[in-house]
C-alpha cells in the first residue's frame, strides 16, 4: 500500500513497505524529483537503512559471544512498516522488533519514521527506541536518489554538487565494500564539484559531517534543483552506480558507516555505531528541498 501526503506544492508518495519514499512532485512543474528504482540500473527509491549503514565484514557481527548475520543496509528496508498517523502532510510509520528480527539482531527496538511536507520540502524524521532492559546497538541513515538530469534536454554532466557549508570534508575512502580509515583525505567540498561518471569510479564517496550540512543538485541550464540538508548526521554518502550510466545520484545522511577494513567485527567496538540505554530514545531528521 501507497500513503499520499501534500500541500500547496508538493505531493509524496511513500510505500509501507520499507516505509520508503518513493515519489516526491511538483505539483506547479508536473516534475519527479526522485528516481523511480528502474532495476536496470538499481530497483529502489529511497530505502531506510537500519539497524546497520553499510556492509558488515562477511555480512556478519559479534555479541556477547555470539555471531549474527546481516545484510548490507539492515533488514529494515526490506519490512512492512505500520501506519501509525496520516494526516493531509504529515504521516508516521512504525517498525517494531519481533522474534524473527531477533534471530539475526538479538534487541527489542521500536522505529517510528516520520514524513512531513512544508512549503518547498520534505522532512524525514527518524525516532528509535529501545524497548529493552539492555544497551541498544545501532545505526540509521537515509538512501534517497534524485533524478538527474532533472529535467529532459539535458545531461547528467550538465549537473553539478553544491556542498553547504563550503570547507574541505575528511573524507573516509572505500577499500571494496568497506571503509578505509587509514587513508583518510581532505576531500574537495571546498568548492562544486561537476557530476560524471570517473566520480563513482571507487564506489561512493564518503565525508564525515558536523553541524548543519547542506548537498545540491544543480545546473547552470536548469532553473531546477534538489537539496538535501540536516544538522548533527555525522556521515554522508553520495553515490551513483558505476561503470552503468545511470540516471540518479544519491545523496545519503548517515549516523554510522561500513565497517573498517580493519573491523574485529565486535558490535561494540564498531567505528561509528550509536547505543541506547534501556528505554532511551535515540532522535534525528534530515529534510529535502526542491526548485
Amino acid at each position: 500500500m501507497t500513503v499520499i501526503i501534500q500541500n500547496d506544492q508538493l505531493i509524496a508518495k511513500i510505500a509501507e513497505h520499507g516505509a520508503e519514499l518513493i515519489s516526491l512532485q511538483s505539483k506547479e512543474h508536473n516534475l519527479e524529483y526522485i528516481w523511480q528504482g528502474n532495476p536496470e540500473f538499481w530497483g529502489r527509491h529511497a530505502p531506510v537503512l537500519f539497524p546497520f549503514v553499510g556492509r558488515l565484514k562477511n555480512d556478519e557481527y559479534m555479541y556477547q559471544g555470539k555471531t549474527y548475520s546481516m545484510g548490507q543496509h539492515g533488514f529494515a528496508r526490506d519490512m512492512d512498516f505500520e501506519v501509525i498517523e496520516q494526516g493531509p502532510e504529515q504521516a508516521s510509520f512504525r517498525l517494531k522488533s519481533t522474534p524473527e528480527t531477533k534471530k539475526n539482531y538479538p534487541f527489542d527496538f521500536e522505529l517510528v519514521i516520520t514524513y512531513e511536507l512544508g512549503g518547498d520540502g520534505i522532512t524525514v524524521h527518524y525516532q528509535v527506541e529501545n524497548i529493552g532492559e539492555e544497551e541498544m546497538y545501532f545505526s540509521i541513515g537515509g538512501h534517497p536518489a534524485f533524478n538527474v538530469p532533472l529535467e529532459e534536454g539535458l545531461t547528467f554532466e550538465d549537473f553539478y554538487l553544491a556542498f553547504s557549508p563550503r570547507k574541505s570534508r575528511l573524507r573516509l575512502p572505500l577499500a571494496g565494500p568497506y571503509i578505509d580509515l587509514d587513508q583518510r583525505t581532505l576531500g574537495q567540498t571546498n568548492t562544486n564539484l561537476a557530476l560524471d561518471r570517473e566520480l563513482f569510479d571507487q564506489d561512493a564517496l564518503v565525508f564525515e559531517t558536523k553541524g548543519l550540512n547542506a548537498y545540491s543538485i544543480r545546473s547552470e541550464k536548469s532553473r531546477h534543483s534538489v537539496t538535501l540538508s540536516y544538522k548533527d548526521m555525522p556521515y554522508v554518502g553520495i553515490w551513483s552506480p558505476y561503470p552503468k550510466e545511470a540516471p540518479f545520484v544519491c545523496i545519503e545522511p548517515w549516523c554510522g558507516i561500513a565497517d573498517t577494513v580493519n573491523s574485529n567485527g565486535s558490535l561494540m567496538e564498531k567505528v561509528g555505531i550509536d547505543q541506547l540505554g534501556a528505554h532511551e530514545i535515540f532522535q534525528t531528521k534530515y529534510s529535502i528541498t526542491v526548485k
